[in-house]
């Protein structure tokens, strides 16, 4: 989808309502004096891919589809912390902010200085949303520092095939170590390789999803509790068994 407008406003550009929060249009929608942020979103990530294709990875921003498709991953019943690593012009940033709660909390890491400069201004009426220009690896800091425990589920679109091995473990194992114990890790990718590096996450399940330009794999890791910790769980439900079986008989 290359303008995808129709979701985050009407026809007259009224602000959509989410909860307790209205949700502004983005500026890049209303052009303004030549500058980075001032390009309708199609063009501005057109320009982005020209000058760092690598990075961007993508000629155009994720389909509506894509987009709905990703976010039926996560629960929102709930309030939730959700991180997303790379959101560019921010097509799937505005999906979540418009399905959360109204106390809830999404952080954006974006190393790109345009478009990191487009999403403060997409979201600067909305105190859930918090975006960072600067490295996906310092999410643990960033949590800490916000007081936030862990992430509910952390999104990512950045081409992890181009990242060096280090940096790609060093990234997953930081990305495994902030997310809460049920928590999931989603990402979109055009090839899967990721998923033979990812063995922290216990498991994860893949689709090829056919209605982007290109075709993107969606691969949800999930962190589920390990061996060790229900190993522990069993025992201590054994242990509790057996007292409350100890007192039952006593009682009688």
């Amino acid at each position: 989808m290359i303008g995808d407008q129709s979701r985050t406003t009407s026809a007259d550009h009224r602000p959509l309502i989410t909860d307790h929060y209205e949700i502004p249009t983005s500026s890049l929608d209303n052009p303004a004096p030549a500058d980075d942020c001032a390009f309708p979103v199609s063009a501005l990530f057109f320009k982005r891919f020209l000058k760092r294709p690598f990075q961007v990875a993508s000629i155009v921003p994720s389909s509506k589809a894509l987009v709905e498709r990703v976010a039926s991953k996560m629960d929102f019943s709930q309030p939730r912390v959700i991180a997303e690593y790379g959101p560019g012009d921010g097509v799937h940033s505005r999906e979540i902010v418009r399905r959360m709660s109204a106390d809830s909390h999404l952080l954006l890491f974006e190393l790109d200085a345009a478009f990191s400069r487009a999403l403060e201004r997409q979201f600067a009426g909305d105190p859930r949303v918090h975006v960072i220009h600067g490295d996906a690896a310092s999410l643990p800091y960033e949590l800490k520092r916000r007081g936030i425990a862990s992430c509910d589920y952390i999104l990512s679109g950045i081409p992890f095939s181009i990242l060096k091995i280090d940096k790609k473990r060093a990234l997953l194992r930081k990305t495994y170590d902030a997310l809460a114990t049920g928590g999931s890790f989603i990402i979109y990718q055009v090839t899967n390789e990721l998923k033979q590096h990812a063995t922290l996450f216990e498991h994860g399940e893949s689709e090829y999803f056919l209605q982007n330009i290109p075709p993107m794999f969606i691969t949800v890791f999930h962190k589920t509790p390990s061996p060790a910790s229900r190993e522990r769980r069993t025992a201590r439900s054994k242990r509790f068994s057996k007292l409350a079986g100890v007192g039952a008989d006593r009682s009688a």
